[in-house]
């Protein structure tokens, strides 16, 4: 689990999570995700889709992603979670029987500028332990990206007309 806070207002961030470009740009340029079925432009409560992951052209396998949201009061602060509790279908990780990703945000106290980001992956079966420690790595990466690239997720509505 990560859990550490960003450089955004948390409706930001909320846009942010829903948004399939934001996800391939959180592995960029490492890891490659590309639609394998049709991938809304924003994903909302029920979605399902398919992608495909690669890393420099060498294909990982294939990504059943399903999203569920929720939100929740958590020490009297609105919290919003996203969870793809989709699946691996294809390649190495295809051996895990669980994946549950959810990542959940809340606003930081007197700073509306900033963002508390939550981002917690659950693995399970056989080859979990031996998974485990490149998922880690690549979460740290997640990580990292989540941080750069907040800031531009800003989002100032058009001026009245």
């Amino acid at each position: 689990m990560l859990k550490f806070e960003i450089h955004c207002d948390v409706d930001a961030a909320w846009r942010a999570i829903h948004s399939p470009q934001v996800a391939s740009e959180l592995y960029g340029p490492i890891l490659a995700m590309t639609p394998w079925s049709s991938v809304p432009p924003a994903w909302e409560h029920g979605d399902n889709a398919a992608v495909a992951l690669s890393v420099a052209g060498l294909p990982l396998g294939k990504q059943f992603i399903s999203i569920s949201d929720r939100e929740q009061t958590h020490a009297g602060r609105r919290v919003r979670i996203m969870r793809d509790s989709g699946i691996p279908l294809t390649g190495m990780l295809s051996s895990l029987d669980v994946w549950d990703h959810q990542m959940a945000v809340s606003a930081v106290p007197c700073h509306p500028d900033r963002t508390l980001w939550r981002d917690r992956l659950t693995i399970g079966g056989a080859t979990a332990p031996l998974l485990w420690p490149a998922l880690w790595a690549v979460w740290q990466w997640r990580q990292l990206r989540i941080t750069q690239l907040a800031p531009s997720w800003a989002f100032d509505p058009p001026p009245n007309e």
